[in-house]
């Protein structure tokens, strides 16, 4: 996975006003925690860090103060405008090289079901795996061509990269394939629904 390099800035400045100012500046505040270490509370700047978080899980090597520190952290939690999206704080886990995480990552599906017009799916949109913490993978793909409806890909069916282990049960539900509900005409509905409201 790629390593991604920010600039950032211990702050000693806190609640809304604080935060306001900063954002403002087009910088996010956010907490680097972990290791048992005291939360250290910064200001990164917030195009840099809008381009990291596109990478799920993205690695991100911290340039505090000017080099004073260098620490690798992921991203945990990223709060967002509901409205504008812009960023309005992040919480970064501190990790280190050789470190086994836990994590989700995205699932991707690839490949046609069978012919049918089913419905896929996600019951789970991220699979929670253990990882080295340099070594996360962006997403896992499965195959899903020519399922139907009744099928199921489970935690244990995904072939995951080397040195990733699931964080969860092996028969948990990741995928399923259901029959697409077919519309009935609405004058024919309406008598239908009325006599199971009444059963």
């Amino acid at each position: 996975m790629s390593e991604v390099k920010i600039a950032a800035a211990t702050r000693t400045e806190f609640g809304k006003g604080a935060a306001r100012r900063i954002r403002r500046d087009d910088k996010v505040p956010g907490v680097l925690y972990g290791h048992g270490s005291d939360p250290l509370h910064l200001t990164l700047p917030g195009h840099d860090l809008l381009l990291a978080l596109r990478t799920p899980n993205v690695l991100i090597a911290l340039d505090i103060d000017g080099g004073k520190t260098n620490e690798l952290a992921i991203p945990k939690s990223v709060q967002r405008d509901p409205i504008k999206g812009f960023l309005e704080h992040v919480d970064l886990q501190l990790v280190k090289r050789g470190e086994t995480v836990t994590v989700e990552i995205p699932v991707q599906a690839e490949g046609e079901l069978a012919p049918g017009g089913y419905l896929l799916e996600y019951v789970l949109d991220a699979l929670p795996v253990e990882a080295e913490a340099t070594h996360i993978p962006e997403q896992v793909t499965v195959s899903v061509a020519g399922l139907e409806a009744g099928a199921s890909i489970h935690a244990k069916d995904i072939k995951l990269p080397s040195g990733v282990k699931l964080a969860v049960e092996d028969d948990t539900v990741v995928l399923q394939v259901l029959s697409a509900q077919a519309e009935e005409p609405a004058a024919e509905g309406a008598g239908e629904g009325e006599e199971a409201a009444e059963a």
